[in-house]
């Protein structure tokens, strides 16, 4: 009998994996069905849809392994950096899609939502006010004209698999459309800051550095009320705590 193993579950969905299989349920069909949509467009490798069965997504699982995990140790070599880097300018640079993604939402509406949650983070005592402030600060930088791009929305480390220095695929796509191509950078490199030069070695020119930084913020300031109410600790090591102290 395959054995099941829990990948990822909270209140809005869930991915367990059955031996070579991965079995995403969520309740959203909408989420479901953009998923499928961006990786029949994504010109870089996706998983291989089995079945689709509302709620459920069957894929097929992708050889190699993730160059990590936030608050983990990250793996493989600059080369494998490197490539993701070069594989993450194949999307951005890909034909539009025509919906827009999580990386796409406008700059009034974002920075409305970050400043209501940074009064939380405060009042709630979740945070010191004066790392809030600061983490602000640097976020204003993302809150700028962007040309559209093809985003993945999620990328982070986890969700990129690489064997022999080469990207075999990416996986979870719910988020994906058009946005800002930093976004989808930072989200990748969030927690692994030292990776950013191999990274863009493989990407390429036309990258603002201080942009980025401000979505790391930006990203862990939203992030971490969401993660203590559904049961993940942004507080352990290397993870959103540890990225807004940094910012010092």
């Amino acid at each position: 009998m395959e054995e099941v193993s829990v990948v990822v579950a909270h209140s809005e969905r869930a991915t367990l994996r059955v031996g070579d299989v991965f079995l995403k349920v969520d309740a959203d069909r909408a989420r479901i069905d953009a998923e499928v949509e961006a990786m029949a467009r994504a010109p870089v490798p996706t998983p291989e849809v089995l079945w689709r069965k509302p709620p459920v997504l069957a894929l097929a699982a992708l050889p190699g392994r993730t160059l990590g995990r936030l608050g983990g140790p990250s793996t493989g070599s600059p080369a494998a950096w490197a490539a993701a880097g070069a594989a993450i300018r194949r999307l951005h640079d890909g034909p539009l899609p025509d919906r827009p993604g999580r990386a796409g939402r406008s700059g009034v509406a974002l920075a409305a939502e970050l400043d209501a949650e940074c009064e939380l983070l405060v009042t709630r005592g979740l945070l010191p006010a004066d790392l809030v402030a600061r983490n602000r600060r640097v976020a204003q930088a993302a809150f700028r004209p962007w040309t559209p791009a093809f985003t993945h929305g999620d990328l982070q480390i986890a969700h990129v698999f690489v064997e022999d220095d080469e990207v075999t695929g990416i996986i979870d796509w719910s988020e994906a459309g058009r946005g800002d191509a930093l976004y989808d950078l930072a989200t990748f490199t969030l927690g692994h800051e030292e990776h950013l030069d191999d990274v863009l070695a493989g990407y390429g020119t036309g990258v603002d550095l201080a942009v980025v930084r401000a979505w790391w913020s930006l990203r862990s300031l939203l992030a971490v009320r969401w993660l203590i109410e559904h049961g993940f600790d942004p507080f352990a090591p290397g993870c959103e705590v540890d990225v807004l102290r940094s910012r010092a």
